[in-house]
């Protein structure tokens, strides 16, 4: 018991002894602490790279460049709502509503309303007014003017929000020169304010940082107008399609031949003949020539 007690001070020391050697291997789980620690700290180094960068970009570029930002941040979420609501709205699903215009062009209009009940996009919808319409007796006039009202109403809806995408595209260039404008000005009235001492380092600083922000609203207006014209484009093809299938309810396919019977021609005998008047006149009036 003696012995086992001395030998507990010595084995210590020679822990102690081989964790202080330079050449010593360190225990499994301190070492694994110390990765994990230094591959958080690699993580977190580029982000507060990126939020520096985006400070001096701040400093640099003035208040130009945070309404600049400001506007991108509005584009951004008024193109991820109406990206939503074209997704969920469905704008450019035409089968059902061109399966249910066949089916009511082969007279089958139970068929074709059955094909559209549970469809939420705009064409289907007016299909289905359309047919409704045509089923109630309504006059033709009243049904074409109330489905045009609701294919309005519904293209005036996914039209929303585009004007301001057009705003902040048009003023985005704008800005961003104005930003450049007022860094030249301040870069030549350092350069003024240095008189004979002219460093040609205060210049050059000051037109690249002015030249940033025309940088910055050139990149928030080139994304913004592309994907304007592509909504745009989106919601002009969908007004199309709406009015072309429409049309298809109240009119016939003029490419089918036609095969209603055309009216028998009437024989009318020469003594119930109206004698052609004009004839006789152009005649009197020759003859007085």
């Amino acid at each position: 018991m003696t012995d086992t007690l001395n030998q507990a001070p010595a084995t210590d020391a020679a822990m102690t002894s081989l964790a202080t050697q330079p050449g010593s291997i360190e225990p499994a789980g301190l070492a694994d602490t110390s990765q994990i620690a230094t591959a958080g700290a690699a993580e977190l180094e580029p982000l507060g790279g990126v939020l520096e960068r985006a400070g001096s970009l701040l400093e640099i570029g003035g208040p130009v460049v945070v309404v600049l930002l400001l506007m991108s941040f509005v584009a951004l979420t008024i193109i991820v709502v109406k990206l939503l609501q074209f997704q969920w709205l469905r704008i450019g699903r035409r089968r059902p509503a061109t399966a249910a215009l066949r089916y009511w062009q082969a007279g089958q209009p139970e068929l074709a309303l059955k094909q559209l009940a549970a469809c939420q996009d705009p064409t289907s919808q007016v299909i289905a007014r359309a047919i409704h319409g045509q089923r109630s007796g309504l006059p033709e006039a009243l049904v074409r003017e109330e489905v045009q009202r609701h294919g309005c109403a519904m293209l005036f809806e996914l039209r929303r929000g585009l004007r301001p995408l057009e705003v902040i595209g048009s003023l985005a260039p704008l800005l961003g020169l104005l930003g450049t404008v007022l860094g030249m000005i301040e870069a030549f009235r350092q350069l003024e304010a240095a008189g004979n001492r002219v460093n040609p380092a205060i210049l050059s600083g000051g037109i690249w940082e002015a030249l940033l922000t025309t940088a910055v609203g050139l990149c928030v207006a080139i994304p913004v107008v592309a994907l304007l014209n592509w909504l745009e484009r989106r919601v002009d093809r969908l007004a199309h399609d709406m009015d072309n299938l429409v049309t298809q309810v109240f009119t016939t396919d003029l490419s089918i031949e036609v095969t209603s019977p055309r009216p028998a021609a009437v024989d009318v005998p020469p003594s119930s003949r109206r004698p052609d008047v004009s004839r006789d006149a152009d005649a009197r009036n020759f003859q007085t020539i």
